[in-house]
């Protein structure tokens, strides 16, 4: 069966806007891609930074630790050597006492 003349142009004519229309909406679903893709990368890129300084957070954490733990070990040192000297200057003020 053949179509008459008249109704090839109409039907030519609606399939081309049929046509037109889904290539708008495939060219509007990949301008949503692009940016979805480029605003992924931005935040992918966030997050790299993100466990970078974290990364080196951890390691300026780590030697802060180990600097207290030094300090703390040497205030103890200090804190016995003190005594020392006090238990040392009391004996010797001690036996000075006795010599009066």
């Amino acid at each position: 069966m053949t179509l008459p003349a008249k109704t090839l142009p109409a039907n030519l004519d609606a399939a081309l806007k049929r046509l037109n229309a889904a290539l708008g909406q495939l060219e509007a679903a990949a301008e949503r891609r692009g940016q979805s893709d480029a605003a992924r990368a931005n935040l992918e890129e966030e997050l790299a930074i993100m466990q970078d300084d974290r990364s080196r957070l951890a390691v300026e954490l780590d030697g802060a630790m180990a600097r207290g733990k030094t300090l703390t070990h040497a205030n103890d040192e200090v804190a016995r050597r003190l005594l020392r000297a006090s238990a040392t200057i009391g004996a010797v003020l001690g036996s000075f006492a006795v010599l009066e």
